[in-house]
C-alpha cells in the first residue's frame, strides 16, 4: 500500500476516533500514527491532513452541508463524515497535496473499505460537486468574472 495513502487512512482513522469519542485529536493522532508504521514523510502528511481537517472543519462541514443538504452532518454516518471531510480538505484547502482526482480517488476507496455499501457512491456523488464547483471558481477567477450564485 502506498506510503499517501496509509497516511490518508491513519488521518481518516485518527479523525473518526477524535469525532464519534470525543477525544482530543492530538491524543488521538498521535497514537494512530505510532501504529500506522509510516516514514516521517508519511507521518508529516497524515498529521498535516488531520490538522488541516480540524483547523478549517467549520468551512468545510459548510462545504459538505451545502453538496449533500439531504443528509445533515449530524445524522451522515461517521465514516462518509469523516472521509468528506478529509476529502474536501484536501481539493479545496490543500490544492498543492495531491492532484484532484488522486483525492477522490483515495477517499472512494476509503468510503468502500470501512463503511456501508453505498459510501462510495455518496462521497463519490459528494465529491464531484465539490469538485465542480472548485473548477468553477477557478475558470470564474481567472477570468475576472463572477462565480454562481451560493444559493442555487
Amino acid at each position: 500500500m502506498a506510503s499517501r495513502r496509509r497516511s490518508r487512512i491513519a488521518a481518516f482513522q485518527a479523525l473518526f476516533e477524535a469525532d464519534l469519542g470525543g477525544h482530543p485529536l492530538a491524543a488521538v493522532l498521535g497514537r494512530h500514527l505510532e501504529e500506522a508504521g509510516l516514514d516521517p514523510a508519511g507521518v508529516r502528511f497524515a498529521r498535516a491532513l488531520a490538522e488541516g481537517v480540524q483547523a478549517n472543519r467549520e468551512a468545510i462541514d459548510t462545504v459538505i452541508q451545502r453538496h449533500a443538504p439531504a443528509f445533515p452532518l449530524a445524522e451522515m454516518a461517521a465514516v462518509d463524515r469523516n472521509v468528506l471531510r478529509l476529502a474536501v480538505y484536501e481539493v479545496l484547502f490543500d490544492t498543492d497535496r495531491a492532484p484532484l482526482r488522486a483525492a477522490i480517488n483515495e477517499a472512494v476507496e476509503i468510503a468502500k473499505g470501512y463503511g456501508s455499501e453505498s459510501s462510495g457512491r455518496f462521497v463519490n456523488g459528494v465529491l464531484g460537486a465539490v469538485a465542480l464547483e472548485a473548477a468553477e471558481r477557478q475558470g470564474s477567477a481567472g477570468q475576472g468574472e463572477s462565480g454562481p450564485p451560493e444559493g442555487g
